[in-house]
């Protein structure tokens, strides 16, 4: 499946506010207030649609992307990474689609943004994540525990580089 990025639409954050992940992904969750959609057009974000033009993700960078407990950990403190955070539409995970997903989205921020030095953070629990992650390239730095909802979530970050000739 081929993926096209577009910054987030008013129309596309609220599709992706409503979206809900079951346990023990529901954390993931977002807010379908007009302040959680404040947060997704913050022009951080932008929208994954598929061939059809149906909304099939997210990926998002800078601050957006960062847990606050990653600051006490220094993981933050590499200025020259990019720091990314992503999201697949609930239905479409687990059908093994998120190796191109992640690849074609770090492919798009890397053209937009020009950085070819990626750093995110999932949740340890999150194994076909972290495996997708692996195949996209990167490597855990370490884990730090961040409250997410009012409970306390580790998380691993994970970092990868890649340059112009390696787009894998």
């Amino acid at each position: 499946m081929r993926y096209s990025f577009n910054k987030i639409t008013r129309e596309a954050a609220i599709v992706i506010s409503k979206w809900e992940y079951p346990p023990p992904y529901n954390f993931y969750n977002m807010d379908p207030s007009e302040e959680g959609l404040a947060d997704l057009l913050n022009g951080d974000y932008y929208s994954a649609t598929d061939e059809a033009g149906n909304i099939a993700g997210f990926f998002c960078h800078g601050l957006s992307a960062r847990v606050s407990g990653g600051y006490r950990a220094g993981f933050y403190e590499d200025r020259e990474r990019l720091d990314i955070g992503l999201a697949m539409k609930p239905s479409l995970t687990g059908q093994g689609l998120g190796r191109t997903f992640v690849q074609e989205g770090m492919s798009y921020l890397q053209q937009q943004l020009g950085r070819t030095r990626f750093r995110l953070v999932v949740a340890t629990f999150n194994e076909r994540a972290k495996r997708v992650y692996e195949e996209n390239g990167f490597t855990p730095i370490g884990t730090v525990l961040s409250a997410v909802n009012g409970e306390d979530v580790e998380f691993l970050c994970m970092v990868a580089d890649r340059d112009n000739r390696d787009n894998r």
